[in-house]
């Protein structure tokens, strides 16, 4: 999960005030390097961009056992083009071992992402872990959260009952409606594999996981990080 060689130039650039190497000259280098006996310069490289796997089987989807269901087409059109702060998207990290999973929290526009451990998978489990998460914040920075129409998350009315958070759900079998959280595990991926033990990663560990995501340099931010940018809509919000 570290920089890619756009992320490192683009970001040397932002605080340097002028460029310093471009992208494509540390691509050659370690592209040269590759070529040596010793392969590993080829893990410095970006993951390979492969399409995620989608389930397309013909199994019944829980979606019509989740009560007070709003679909993602009735979200606003500010969500989907990222204008706002405080739309969020939420999913399970799942791991094979030992059934355990990690709760996964994206905020859309800043890309700023949390961890959150959870005893277990119970909807009223999951649901009082985020009522926690996002009462802490201000407001304006919990306007809606998006889910698939996984059961862990059939309690998500709880949001709107006692926070006021707006919540929508995915079409049946299209996971990749929320493409943001879907990227983050992807990238997370590469630090804790499915086949991890979760019981045996001590909790600081998974911090500095989240802490390096939110702290990588993004173009689509103009090389600033996401929690730069979560940073100052905290403070915004926190003023209002």
């Amino acid at each position: 999960m570290g920089q890619s060689p756009e992320q490192i130039a683009g970001r040397l650039a932002r605080e340097q005030g002028r460029t310093i190497v471009s992208h494509e000259s540390i691509y050659r280098f370690i592209y040269h390097r590759a070529r040596q006996p010793d392969p590993s310069w080829y893990r410095l490289l970006p993951r390979s961009k492969h399409r995620r796997g989608h389930f397309t089987g013909s199994g019944g989807s829980l979606s019509k056992l989740i009560k007070k269901r709003i679909s993602i087409s009735e979200r606003p059109a500010e969500v989907a083009t990222r204008q706002a702060a405080g739309h969020w998207e939420a999913d399970l990290m799942l791991f094979g071992k030992r059934n355990r999973a990690l709760l996964i929290v994206h905020e859309r526009r800043s890309r700023y992402t949390v961890i959150k451990r959870i005893a277990d998978k119970t909807a009223d489990g999951v649901a009082q872990k985020l009522v926690t998460f996002f009462k802490a914040l201000p407001k304006p920075l919990r306007a809606s959260v998006t889910f698939d129409n996984g059961g862990e998350f059939a309690r998500h009315h709880r949001l709107a009952e006692q926070l006021g958070l707006l919540t929508y759900f995915c079409d049946p079998h299209k996971p990749w409606q929320k493409g943001g959280i879907e990227n983050a595990i992807g990238r997370m991926r590469r630090r804790l594999p499915s086949t991890t033990d979760l019981q045996a990663i001590p909790t600081d560990q998974v911090d500095a996981i989240m802490h390096q995501y939110n702290h990588c340099p993004r173009k689509i931010l103009g090389y600033r990080t996401p929690a730069e940018v979560f940073e100052d809509f905290l403070t915004v919000a926190l003023q209002t």
